[in-house]
């Protein structure tokens, strides 16, 4: 992966980066679930970045972060009902 440096990613990086065949790639663009570009009406292109924050968007809270705010809840909201 000597590519994890660069900003901009082709088709074969993106896939390799992200472990998903071409055909699913292909498939997330398609449905425009995946940030992608394609300047020339051809090749596509992927930010980095942007691949990043996708992989990374709808996150999953840990239980111990839950209880955390539910505490944090408790405290602010819960305590002061009548």
């Amino acid at each position: 992966m000597d590519f994890l440096n660069n900003k901009v990613l082709n088709l074969d990086q993106a896939c390799e980066y992200l472990g998903y065949k071409k055909s699913y790639v292909w498939k997330l663009t398609s449905a425009g679930i995946i940030p992608y570009s394609k300047p020339n009406g051809k090749k596509l292109f992927f930010d980095r970045e942007k691949l990043e924050e996708w992989m990374l968007s709808n996150a999953s809270k840990s239980h111990a972060e839950r209880q955390i705010d539910a505490a944090t809840y408790e405290k602010t909201k819960g305590g002061n009902s009548k």
